[in-house]
């Protein structure tokens, strides 16, 4: 049974066209994955799916009364709320059914003989949903959830303004499962999530039931939990049965398939073309000619996809830095309480070190720390020796500047030329180059940043979380140039996948953290 069909669906932003006549179709029980680079209209497909956007063209029909979930990686949480607060908030529908109960009860009194029969038979319905709902053991629920995603050690009575992304996610994706929806929407829910999370999701959607719609550029969490891609790419939306691997061997080979019948038609052509230009100006043989001219004209011409720009980073390299990069004293790090022991910490030069733990137990507060960003609650980081350093945050709020002011803005002395080459070798297009930054999806909008990382001369790299929202292409990419970095790194990242191979060193951050989460 089909829940959900978009049919000859088209949109784009000003001149820039997203989607062109595409269809889609979600059947009961499917696990789809929607892959694709970044900007080609993922998350704008969840918003216009979801009633968020409108399309320009074609329709979105969901069947009657099915309940939608939907994890967007843009969510606003109000300030206030507590964590508790938004996960009972997947429950107030269950909440106005109370409220119309209690409402029921009060106008019995008044009530005629008719009037009651028909209060009682309400009163049997809202009572047999609560019931079948959990209502009454709704606490022990949001309990439930908040340990199995470790909220309940950060406590349920925070204040959800207050947490760091991964925290905030966590939140988020426990309310979702809460209201048990017909169907999950998921965009890039592990961006935030650390291994030991990511790990209990994976094991959770693979048992899940229902349909849901996955958006994410974690390969392995992909393969894991998926049965059907739906592929985006050039304003197409294609459909393949199995996992990523499969996805990706069957791509590959219709592309090679493709290629060589391009190579045969190009060939054809050539040749009618040649034997038109040599015989159509003699009586012997214009006939000939006329009639390969008119096989020319008739023919459907094989077009090949425009291939997109891949991304090339390379860091640039300073002079050597000292032999310490840093060390710390007695550090503790912290806001009003401590996340740390006192930390005796040191990095050489030449070592590559990854940061890992689970979220709230302090990884990028110590990395700020260490910048001297963030003071220390005692004792002290000191920075070693002619350091030039290229840091990576993880969450930025766009200011309302265009790509190129962005980057000139960082660069004043570079051409329009050299500042249009630097963004482009990064994988963004002319029509992205031009557009605001806050505009732009968060994967090109993490490629600017690196534009700007790359171009500066660095011997220390301190990365948090580079990885999140990148897309395939974009993280093997800059993969490679880190293991090609001289200088040192220090690196908070969640995909063993991806720091595995490049560091010298892993520091388990929950051995010194105050917090167990």
């Amino acid at each position: 049974m089909s829940i959900l069909n978009v049919v000859n669906l088209s949109h784009g932003f000003g001149d820039r066209a997203i989607f062109n006549n595409v269809s889609f179709r979600l059947l009961k029980g499917e696990h789809i994955g929607l892959v694709g680079a970044n900007g080609e209209g993922k998350s704008t497909f969840m918003n216009i799916v979801t009633g968020k956007l409108m399309p320009d063209d074609g329709k979105v029909e969901w069947s009657k009364n099915v309940r939608v979930g939907y994890l967007d990686q843009h969510s606003v949480l109000t300030e206030g709320m507590t964590i508790r607060d938004v996960l009972k908030s997947a429950f107030s529908y269950l909440f106005d059914m109370e409220e119309r109960m209690n409402s029921i009860c009060d106008s019995m009194g008044e009530a005629s003989p008719e009037e009651l029969e028909t209060m009682m038979d309400e009163l049997a319905v809202i009572q047999d949903t609560l019931t079948l709902h959990d209502f009454y053991i709704i606490d022990s629920k949001v309990e439930e959830i908040g340990r199995a995603l470790g909220l309940t050690d950060i406590g349920l009575d925070a204040d959800v303004t207050k947490l760091s992304g991964g925290q905030r996610t966590k939140v988020l994706l426990g309310k979702l499962l809460l209201e048990k929806p017909d169907i999950l929407l998921l965009d890039e829910p592990t961006n935030y999530l650390d291994v030991n999370h990511i790990e209990w999701l994976k094991r959770y959607l693979q048992e899940y039931d229902n349909a849901f719609i996955l958006i994410s550029h974690d390969i392995p969490f992909l393969n894991s939990v998926v049965n059907i891609i739906y592929h985006m790419e050039n304003q197409e939306l294609n459909r393949y049965v199995g996992d990523y691997n499969k996805f990706l061997e069957v791509h590959e080979a219709k592309k090679a398939q493709l290629e060589a019948a391009y190579r045969r038609q190009q060939q054809e052509i050539e040749e009618l073309e040649d034997f038109v230009a040599r015989n159509k100006a003699r009586v012997s043989t214009r006939n000939m000619a006329m009639s390969r001219q008119k096989k020319l004209d008739k023919m459907d011409k094989i077009e090949l996809a425009r291939e997109k720009p891949k991304p090339e980073f390379r860091f640039k390299e300073a002079r050597t830095s000292g032999k310490v990069i840093f060390e710390t004293k007695d550090l503790v790090i912290g806001y009003t309480e401590p996340l740390s022991k006192p930390l005796n910490l040191s990095m050489e030069r030449g070592q590559k070190i990854a940061l890992i733990g689970a979220n709230g137990i302090g990884k990028t507060t110590l990395l700020r720390s260490i910048l001297g960003l963030n003071k220390p609650l005692s004792g002290k980081a000191e920075l070693g020796d002619y350091l030039y350093i290229g840091y990576f945050e993880q969450e930025i709020k766009p200011e309302p500047n265009t790509c190129i002011e962005e980057i000139w803005k960082e660069f004043p002395s570079f051409t329009q030329y050299e500042v249009r080459s630097a963004l482009a070798k990064c994988g963004l297009t002319t029509k992205h180059i031009e557009s605001q930054v806050r505009v732009l999806s968060g994967g090109e909008q993490a490629k600017v940043r690196l534009c700007k990382l790359i171009n500066k001369e660095t011997n220390i790299l301190l990365l948090d979380e580079p990885t999140n929202h990148l897309d395939v292409d974009a993280k093997e990419e800059l993969k490679a140039a880190l293991k090609a970095y001289k200088g040192s790194i220090l690196l908070i990242c969640h995909e063993p996948d991806f720091y595995e191979d490049i560091v010298t060193d892993i520091w388990d951050c929950s051995k010194w953290t105050t917090k167990t989460i």
